[in-house]
């Protein structure tokens, strides 16, 4: 048979399973690569905005350590009598704060349940 009987396929449409394969394999291997990488990104940016964020924890935690030995305090104040310390305490009940004379001083209270 010849390329120009009818019936017969040339040789370039001939298709060549290995190809095929060799073609998804590239491709594959391309958008795993690009995933990679993009996670990397992903992965530096978040560490970035974890480290930017510490200081401002770490003064949001002396700041609420100190609010915390002020709201025992006055507590304290409260409990014994003194007018405007129990009135300092309603109004913080009123306003959703809550004060342990329990906790130890500076330590965070209990995780909010979800």
């Amino acid at each position: 048979m010849s390329a120009d009987e009818p019936g017969s396929l040339p040789e370039q449409a001939r298709s060549d399973p290995w190809t095929a394969v060799a073609l998804l394999t590239i491709a594959v291997v391309a958008w795993l690569s690009f995933q990679t990488v993009q996670q990397i990104r992903e992965r530096t940016a978040l560490q970035t905005v974890r480290t930017a964020q510490e200081a401002a924890i770490e003064r949001a935690q002396k700041i609420r350590g100190q609010f915390d030995t002020i709201a025992k305090k006055t507590l304290e104040l409260a409990q014994q009598g003194n007018a405007g310390a129990a009135r300092i305490m309603e109004e913080l009940a009123r306003r959703g704060v809550t004060i342990s004379p329990n906790n130890p001083l500076g330590s965070p209270p209990p995780a909010p349940s979800k």
